[in-house]
């Protein structure tokens, strides 16, 4: 499953099939479909990455993370912390 950055394509908000998000790219593989959860908004939300380096991280707020392919760079969104679906669990 090929994941874009939010600027345009497919956003795969409302797809659960199992298996690997990568970067759309450079198919890094970025999430696994089962770290994927509803969060009600009109993006995909995730608990955690693939592997600890496969993005990048550059803070822009207190509670909001800029994060982007860590092999090409391709913008992903936001790390929300403290926002997932467990008591201070990250939402990607």
């Amino acid at each position: 499953m090929s994941f874009c950055s939010w600027s345009g394509g497919e956003v795969f908000k409302d797809h659960f099939e199992k298996g690997i998000y990568v970067c759309s790219q450079c198919d890094n593989e970025l999430f696994h479909s089962s770290t994927k959860y509803d969060h009600h908004s009109p993006w995909p939300a995730f608990t955690s990455t693939v592997h600890p380096d496969s993005i990048s991280r550059c803070p822009e707020s207190a509670t909001a993370i800029k994060i982007s392919c860590s092999k090409c760079g391709n913008g992903l969104g936001h790390e929300f912390l403290g926002d997932g679906p467990k008591e201070g669990q990250s939402r990607f």
